[in-house]
């Protein structure tokens, strides 16, 4: 199964040169709910999905796989 979610999330953090850790630690998430990201394909609540899109700048639908387009809509 991919995992649409934990692929952008990845690849938004290396963009700008951060590993997942760090940010998760930034913004209060344990390293076992991203295993949980990761390996089970799980994806954050709501809350969450805005903390991440806003610690790496780009929209909650980004992140989701609901555009390709990681700007945020203004």
């Amino acid at each position: 199964m991919s995992n649409l979610f934990w692929e952008r999330f990845y690849n938004m953090c290396s963009e700008k040169g951060i590993k997942p850790n760090p940010v998760a630690k930034q913004i209060n998430i344990s390293s076992g709910i991203l295993t949980k990201w990761k390996v089970y394909g799980t994806l954050p609540n709501g809350e969450t999905l805005i903390k991440i899109a806003d610690y790496l700048n780009c929209s909650v639908d980004y992140l989701l796989g609901r555009t390709d387009n990681p700007k945020i809509n203004n």
